[in-house]
Order: structure tokens, then C-alpha cells, then sequence
């Protein structure tokens, strides 16, 4: 489904979905009134200047859902990595970075029937252009066309959101291969030092490098140094 301007591709997704809509349907939109990102926070979605999309899709095992996020974000970075010149990153949960520019962002929405999934909506939001009001963003190259984004795009995330289980060693391998946290002091949603990430998808911190990590499965990474705010903007990319 392709809209010119919505309120968010999220509410029509989830409306969509609860009258029954199968597994793939997608919502794409020209431009968002109110386009929401994680943490509730919200942004204008500018006529043109991303791919302002959310996909409904019905996984079968709940196990997964808690590292989904972070397999998309895999996927995501696969994808794109074609239409950038700089190297991409990955910054827990569900950011794509290009160099220090923030790309693209996730967002995971799942309804319950009883003890089951009945869906998820998965809005991503990835930038065309970089908007200026939004100091630390970045962009796929002029003259990349949301057609060909598309393109590649959903069949890499369709495949994420149909993994089952948490995350394989080689997950884990590549994701090691993107972090952007990795060996980094952090002040949030722990204190000290980040180890990676864990099978079911928690970010390990330690107090210091020879330290015990803890386990954080929920909140913001925020990076204890003078680019923390360039690397953990308070803001969410449209979605």
C-alpha cells in the first residue's frame, strides 16, 4: 500500500493487520504527519527525503522476537551497504549508522493473541537525504530512488523477521563486525564498558575491561564521551 501522507505507517500497519491482512502487506508513505520512532519520540517525515515504510509480518516462534531488532538491523546493513560510501555501523538495538551519521532506524511493535504473536509491525525508517534539523544524520547517495531501495531492502528483512531462535554465533560474529559500542564507555542503560552483545540479544556491559558484564536488555545506549550526543541523538528517524 502505497499512501502520499499519513499520520505513521505504523497505525495503518496495525489496523491492517488486525482486520487480518496477511503476513508481507506494506505500508509505504510520501510523507508522515506524525511519524514515531523508539522511546515514543516523534518526527515530521519530509515529503521525499527517505523511505518511510512499516511491514507486517507474523512470526511463528516468540523467541526471536527479542533479538528481532537486532537481526534487522543486520539485514539492514547488508542491504544498504551498496548505497553508501562510508562504512556502515550498527548501534544497539536498532540504528544503522554510516560512518557517525545515523541512516536508518528500526522500530518493533508486536500484538499478543493470549500466549502467542499474533503480529509484529516493523517500521523502518532509512534517509534519501539528510535532514538538516537533524544535526549526526546521514544519507544513502543523490540519485538512489526509494524503488530500488525497496528492492533491497524487504527481502532481506522479510527473511530476518522469519529466523527463528536467538542468535546464531555467526549473528553474533557480525554484529561483533558492526558494533559501534564494542570496547566503548558507556553511561546508559549501564555504567562502564561495552562487551558486545548476547545470544538473546542483551548488551553485555563491565565495569571495567577485566570486569563481569551484566546484562541490559532494555534503554538507550549512550556513549560517555564528547560524541555521544552525534552518536545517540535524542531523536528517532521517522517511521
Amino acid at each position: 500500500m502505497h499512501e502520499r501522507l499519513v499520520p505513521s505507517t505504523m497505525d495503518i500497519a496495525h489496523a491492517l493487520a488486525a482486520e487480518g491482512a496477511p503476513a508481507g502487506v506494506l505500508v509505504v508513505a510520501d510523507r508522515q504527519s506524525v511519524g514515531r520512532g523508539r522511546g515514543g519520540n516523534r518526527w515530521a517525515s519530509a515529503d521525499g527525503a527517505g523511505l518511510w515504510m512499516t511491514l507486517v509480518e507474523r512470526p511463528a516462534d516468540p523467541r526471536a522476537l527479542g533479538v528481532l531488532s537486532l537481526r534487522l538491523g543486520l539485514a539492514l546493513a547488508q542491504a544498504l551497504a551498496p548505497f553508501v560510501d562510508q562504512p556502515l555501523g550498527l548501534k544497539w538495538p536498532n540504528d544503522v549508522f554510516a560512518g557517525d551519521g545515523k541512516l536508518a532506524g528500526i522500530l518493533v511493535e508486536a500484538r499478543w493473541r493470549d500466549a502467542h504473536v499474533d503480529w509484529v509491525a516493523i517500521g523502518i525508517g532509512i534517509n534519501r537525504r539528510a535532514p538538516i534539523e537533524w544535526p549526526g544524520a546521514a544519507a544513502v547517495r543523490d540519485g538512489v530512488s526509494r524503488a530500488t531501495l525497496l528492492q533491497a531492502v524487504i527481502p532481506r528483512v522479510r527473511a530476518a523477521a522469519m529466523y527463528q531462535d536467538v542468535l546464531t554465533d555467526d549473528e553474533r560474529a557480525a554484529w561483533h563486525d558492526r558494533d559501534m559500542a564494542r570496547g566503548r564507555r558507556v553511561r546508559a542503560p549501564g555504567v562502564g564498558i561495552v562487551a558486545g552483545i548476547a545470544a538473546d540479544g542483551a548488551l553485555l556491559i563491565a565495569p571495567d575491561r577485566d570486569g563481569i558484564a551484566s546484562a541490559f536488555r532494555s534503554g538507550s545506549l549512550l556513549f560517555d564521551d564528547d560524541r555521544a550526543d552525534i552518536l545517540a541523538p535524542r531523536t528517532s528517524p521517522p517511521l
